[in-house]
């Protein structure tokens, strides 16, 4: 029999798993407390439960499948972690410091099918959607870190920017949101995580519908649907005008400010009539808008790209300011290791192929 890991189920996954089983509703309780409070590794560990029940879990459950394979660690304190999964795949995961507390990336996907032309993240197509469990449990593996050196800290921000699309793994995303959210286990604030499309509309939607506050990131890039479809595919899929109507539909429902993200590339977007264009396209939403202006990193196997000067990238932030749109520059952590998503990852398979060819 196949195991699963007990990360991926919702506490009332949990307690209706453990009912068809009869056991008594109150033990659901019991083991997300060991879980996600006390943090055991090993159901062996959970004293308060019988031996059978011990034994039950173990049948079918595991609590740990990832092992770390790499571990890059920044001046400014961030670390990226690199996992193999079960099956021999590689993500990655970073944990970032900031003065409001920790932070974590999450990757829910192996690989990324959606193409951007200037991604690390898309160098190797998406060969599998990452269960709930294996991304609750990239949390708790960088929550055990910060258990072990003694920080006597909490994750208490996520973002799910990693490797991958979010919304095209879409169940197993609203599963971990709502075990990372659940108040009786980590308790990470739904005002605390944001998920970030690249802007697949009819999955915008279906997020606004959902009864939990998560914050909204639009990976935009481009103002027109010209320049965005030559560097993001996805825009053939849903044009800007869609993911715009989307974005006012969620707005509509959560009444939530909504971040867009806009890499700056030197001499492809950064332009001062893109900044014009980018302003008018969230006029509309101004006091709800707020965009992300993000030096691009540099990528090896994207050579025809670079980060824009840094005179171009203040320009663009001023002209988007003077028109009233909430903006700011975002610049990277961990410049001094892989710092753009992917890259490790990448780096890492091309070095084990080239040692196999060797």
């Amino acid at each position: 029999m196949m195991k699963q890991a007990i990360y991926g189920l919702t506490q009332q996954q949990l307690t209706d798993w453990l009912l068809e089983r009869g056991e008594k509703k109150f033990r659901a309780k019991q083991l997300w407390d060991w879980l996600y409070v006390k943090r055991v590794k090993s159901f062996e560990e959970m004293t308060n439960l019988s031996k059978s029940m011990r034994a039950l879990l173990e049948e079918h459950f595991y609590i740990t499948s990832l092992q770390q394979e790499v571990k890059q660690v920044s001046q400014d304190g961030t670390i990226k972690f690199l996992f193999r999964l079960e099956d021999g795949n590689l993500i990655e995961t970073v944990l970032m410091k900031f003065p409001y507390g920790y932070s974590v990336c999450v990757t829910t996907q192996v690989g990324c099918n959606i193409g951007c032309s200037f991604c690390a993240s898309g160098l190797l197509r998406k060969s599998r959607d990452l269960t709930a469990g294996e991304i609750v449990e990239q949390i708790m593996n960088v929550q055990h870190h910060l258990d072990e050196v003694g920080e006597d800290e909490r994750v208490s921000h996520i973002v799910v920017m990693g490797i991958g699309e979010p919304f095209d793994n879409y169940t197993n995303l609203m599963d971990f949101l709502r075990v990372v959210n659940d108040q009786d286990g980590l308790s990470i604030g739904a005002r605390h995580i944001t998920v970030s499309t690249s802007g697949l509309a009819p999955k915008i939607r279906e997020f606004a519908d959902e009864d939990i506050q998560i914050n909204l990131a639009v990976s935009l890039h481009a103002p027109n649907d010209e320049l965005r479809t030559s560097i993001m595919k996805i825009n053939k899929a849903f044009p800007i005008r869609e993911v715009m109507d989307a974005v006012d539909y969620f707005i509509s429902k959560k009444n939530r400010r909504i971040t867009f993200e806009y890499i700056l590339i030197d001499d492809v977007n950064d332009h001062p009539e893109e900044a014009i264009q980018l302003a008018n396209l969230l006029q509309k939403m101004r006091h709800l808008a707020y965009v992300n202006l993000i030096p691009y990193n540099p990528v090896d196997e994207h050579s025809q790209y670079k980060r824009s000067k840094t005179e171009a990238i203040e320009k663009f932030h001023k002209l988007l300011q003077n028109r009233g749109i909430q903006s700011g520059v975002r610049y990277e952590n961990g410049a001094d290791i892989d710092a753009a998503c992917g890259q490790l990852r990448s780096k890492q398979i091309k070095l084990k192929s080239a040692c196999d060819r060797g």
